[in-house]
């Protein structure tokens, strides 16, 4: 009898000790297979931290989530994106500082906002460079557009992939812009941009920067006789209300760019690299499909809201008066660039 209890123990310890190695070694192989990146999360896993001031209904913030999902679904969840929407960590200027210093991953700026940082983002805001939205696309998908998309690593920043923002024109409180003698002496709203001041002055007009924020007041008591913008931003910012022309002469085409700080980029693998430049390209043609959809909706709204829209605009004179600002530029590297735009074709 005394040996059976023994046979029982020894068997139970000899079984006892095969499950643990079983478990012990299911365990390491879960553990490896995490650390190699083949499962969610693991030493190799990454969370970046993605921020822009456009509200969650924008098709910006639709085509970043859209980034977000398709970065998580190449990596199989190792690589991963939170975004912060609305200004919850500040304004685009805000975004640009932090993404510059490292402490903020990935955020979208417009074209305009990179000037003073990224020389050849001044090409965006120079009136007539593109001949219409086609034209526009070809060269922003070309090789040309892929190196102006590149331009930004000396302030810091790598470029993803650029969003449409649309085209902008002309909007006034009292008399449409249908040429550019209409805006003699008329006080216009302008980015905080040296070329977009620029052309509002070759055109006739009186360039008057105020921020976003303030322009409906600044419109509805004559602090400035109109602005220029697409038609879904004056849509969002209700400025139908106040300002009752809108003349599309579509001077400018000024895309958004979304942009990765240089030092988070640096410190990607170059197949994490890969995901996150696929995934931001394939974002980039939701995005602008929905750029399209929201922009055919916001004209709707404008003359719902009893702005009046005037579509069929001679061109023609506002691109000769700007040709002028065009050719100082002639012998620089701005005025190079320029030049293989309109060669593209």
């Amino acid at each position: 009898m005394p040996m059976q209890g023994n046979s029982r123990s020894v068997y139970s310890f000899v079984a006892g000790c095969a499950i643990g190695l079983f478990l012990a070694t299911v365990g390491f192989a879960l553990v490896l297979k995490t650390s190699n990146g083949n499962g969610g999360g693991g030493v190799n896993s990454r969370t970046l931290r993605l921020a822009h001031a456009l509200e969650p209904t924008h098709p910006v913030h639709l085509g970043l989530e859209e980034m977000s999902k398709r970065v998580e679904n190449m990596s199989g969840g190792r690589l991963q994106m939170v975004v912060y929407h609305s200004g919850q960590l500040g304004d685009e200027t805000a975004c640009l500082e932090q993404l510059q210093g490292g402490s903020l991953d990935i955020t979208k700026v417009s074209a305009s906002a990179l000037e003073s940082f990224v020389p050849e983002m001044a090409v965006f805001s120079m009136p007539y460079v593109f001949k219409d939205h086609e034209h526009f696309w070809r060269v922003l998908e070309s090789p040309l557009g892929e190196r102006m998309l590149q331009a930004g690593a000396q302030a810091n920043v790598v470029g993803l992939c650029y969003y449409d923002a649309g085209a902008r024109s002309y909007y006034t409180v009292k008399k449409p812009v249908l040429s550019p003698a209409d805006l003699k002496g008329t006080t216009i709203r302008v980015q905080k941009s040296k070329t977009a001041m620029d052309m509002v002055e070759a055109m006739g007009g009186l360039p008057t920067p105020i921020s976003w924020g303030e322009l409906y007041t600044a419109l509805q008591q004559s602090m400035v006789d109109g602005a220029e913008n697409n038609p879904p931003s004056v849509q969002s910012s209700r400025h139908y209300e106040v300002a009752k022309h809108y003349a599309l002469n579509e001077h400018t085409r000024t895309p958004d760019l979304v942009l990765i700080s240089k030092s988070t980029w640096d410190s990607l693998s170059e197949e994490h690299r890969k995901m996150l430049r696929d995934a931001a390209h394939e974002s980039s043609v939701y995005q602008r499909k929905l750029w399209a959809e929201k922009s055919a909706d916001a004209m709707r709204e404008l003359e719902e809201g009893g702005m009046k829209i005037y579509r069929d605009i001679d061109k023609q004179p506002f691109v000769q008066v700007v040709e002028k600002m065009i050719r100082k530029h002639d012998g620089t590297p701005t005025g190079k660039l320029i030049g293989d735009i309109r060669a593209n074709p």
